[in-house]
């Protein structure tokens, strides 16, 4: 293979098993909170007890999350060099900033919301698990400041051949930051929500009833519940966003090979790239128009006024149906779980198995919203400025290859060891409680 391939497959191998864990804690950092200020306002253990079991899915994640971060890093020296060479005055600093101000935050106080119970007070305790959060929240911001920018840079010149910021302001808060960055925090809520309520699901199935898991399954499912209309809202305006500053990432997202007014909404198709169609079309008249433009006859540019500049469309067209197909099945079950609880205040056994298929839906629509902003840049870089042919190094296709599959080959394994540990945890606090009520009936936790 080519080893400008084989070095794009390398860094979305490491993109795609990084973001799993910082989308679960950016999110699960507030259900901490939540559950901490739920038990100091109530007095009751049951927040507790939900607490104790979700710090350790977080502390797992945050793990995982940090070791597969430091990995991205090396790839910018080892296959792109070219990228720190053209914009490192911008993307050097971003991810400083990141590391100052937001990683050193949440690895300095994790300590203590994880061990520090029982030796700070429940203020310091309290704050540690607030400042933990916030911590993942600002680093989110900072990575997200970095990629919107390559999306849609502002605020730099260009001096023999470098970028060369002209204005910090218009570097962070480029046209598609506020957009990008919403809707990333959302999916994270979406993300975690789903985790809480599959994982407690599947031990309520598992005969675990306690007061600690119905709270944690509720919080889950109406949390869910809650964020994925505003999820779908939140879209459509970062599709507004991308049409107008990126209209071949939407021509391939809504595989519209040539520009046309009334353009058709593709519900199923088969792009043909090297003919430059699409086959086995169905699709429903206007609809894409109405919902990109708000205008059943609006016009939408096509692949043709892109011509070599445009991304492959198949990857980034059922990259988008599959994020989307993911947010309407999240709506189904969000709210058809919610609306069970709210009615008889307990699930039904297939509202219960429905959640645990669920438990990482998140992540799918994750990576598919992914694929369809990172593939969707192609062939760029940094958008307009920066292609990647021309960050890549010259590392031989061996050397690449071999440690691509060096990856591939441990991040399998990690995830399969993730996802067995954190059902493994699920199990065993079933017993963890029967015992606890067998020898301590009707006693919480102390406060």
């Amino acid at each position: 293979m080519d080893p400008i391939d084989l070095a794009r497959i390398q860094f979305a191998a490491n993109i795609s098993f990084h973001i799993l864990f910082p989308t679960i804690t950016i999110a699960l950092g507030w259900f901490l909170l939540f559950f901490k200020l739920r038990f100091r306002a109530t007095g009751d253990g049951k927040w507790m007890k939900a607490y104790a079991f979700w710090v350790k899915v977080f502390a797992l994640s945050f793990a995982l999350g940090v070791v597969s971060g430091v990995t991205m890093s090396f790839q910018f020296g080892t296959n792109w060099p070219g990228y720190m060479n053209t914009v490192g005055n911008i993307a050097g600093p971003l991810l400083a900033y990141e590391v100052l101000s937001a990683f050193f935050l949440e690895a300095t106080f994790l300590g203590v919301m994880l061990f520090g119970r029982d030796r700070v007070s429940d203020n310091m305790h309290t704050l540690a698990t607030f400042l933990v959060a916030a911590g993942t929240t600002l680093s989110a911001f900072w990575i997200l400041a970095l990629n919107s920018w390559m999306q849609t840079p502002d605020g730099f010149v260009m001096i023999d051949g470098q970028a060369h910021v002209s204005s910090w302001l218009e570097v962070i808060f480029n046209p598609s930051l506020p957009y990008r960055l919403t809707h990333m925090l959302i999916a994270s809520g979406l993300t975690a929500s789903f985790l809480v309520a599959g994982i407690s699901a599947y031990q309520w199935l598992r005969g675990d009833r306690v007061p600690a898991v119905l709270a944690a399954l509720r919080a889950g499912v109406f949390v869910a519940a809650a964020l994925i209309p505003i999820q779908i809202f939140v879209g459509d305006l970062h599709g507004l966003n991308t049409l107008e500053h990126q209209p071949a990432k939407i021509a391939a997202m809504e595989g519209i090979w040539h520009t046309e007014k009334g353009a058709p909404l593709l519900l199923f198709a088969l792009p043909d790239e090297a003919g430059r169609k699409n086959d086995a079309v169905i699709s429903v008249p206007k609809l894409a128009s109405l919902i990109l433009t708000h205008d059943a006859e609006g016009e939408i540019r096509g692949l043709d006024q892109f011509e070599g500049k445009h991304p492959p469309v198949a990857p980034v067209f059922w990259a988008f149906r599959v994020m989307v197909g993911m947010g309407v099945l999240m709506l189904l079950t969000s709210w058809f779980a919610a609306l069970k609880l709210r009615r008889g205040g307990s699930l039904s056994t297939w509202a219960a198995r429905g959640l645990v298929l669920m438990t990482f839906s998140g992540w799918l629509a994750t990576l598919a919203g992914w694929y369809v902003t990172e593939i969707g840049r192609q062939p760029y870089l940094v958008s307009g400025l920066l292609l990647t042919r021309d960050a890549a190094s010259s590392t031989a296709a061996p050397i690449i290859g071999i440690s691509l599959a060096m990856y591939l080959a441990l991040y399998l394994l990690l995830i399969v060891s993730y996802v067995t540990v954190v059902f493994h945890l699920a199990r065993k606090r079933v017993g963890m409680d029967e015992a606890h009520e067998q020898q301590q009936p009707g006693v919480e936790l102390p406060a």
